[in-house]
């Protein structure tokens, strides 16, 4: 099974794509796409999100797409811009057929460490372990779309 994870943002998309068979999961490829902004706007970053996302969902093929719940406590300006992303996100999962799963953040933490009050360091430490990762991967919204991969395919296992 192929999964890749999204943590949406405007200026960083993180992703991380993982492979999973019985016993084994290893990453095929993580990273984040970055955004400035530009003379087009907002319109133009969800366009250039939109386009990089098909082409690695084209690219790997994966079973499914993770993601977080939206969760926003004060910025709400922020959470809008969040939630533009998400639609253009799921929209590219959409037009290849991948279902999209979503997670809440205490849900990933569970998965990744054992205990949904880990911090974001402890998570961060766990999926550098659990995939043999050479360093902690930055910035932190690529660990958190490896872990919301991670998740998803731990949670798939136990269905």
């Amino acid at each position: 099974m192929i999964v890749i994870g999204i943590d949406p943002g405007l200026a960083t998309v993180g992703y991380g794509v993982l492979s999973s068979s019985e016993r084994n999961v290893s990453p095929l490829a993580y990273s984040c796409i970055r955004t400035a902004p530009c003379p087009g706007g907002t319109p133009e970053r969800l366009e250039r999100i939109f386009d990089e996302v098909y082409r690695l969902i084209g690219e790997f093929s994966p079973g499914c797409m993770a993601m977080e719940t939206l969760f926003f406590s004060r910025n709400v300006t922020s959470a809008l811009g969040v939630a533009e992303v998400r639609g253009v996100v799921m929209l590219a999962a959409r037009k290849h057929g991948v279902p999209v799963a979503e997670y809440t953040p205490n849900q990933v933490k569970q998965a990744v460490t054992g205990s949904a009050r880990a911090d974001k360091r402890q998570v961060q430490e766990m999926i550098t372990r659990l995939l043999a990762l050479p360093e902690i991967p930055r910035p932190d919204d690529v660990a958190d779309g490896l872990s919301v991969a991670l998740c998803h395919i731990h949670t798939a296992r136990d269905r």
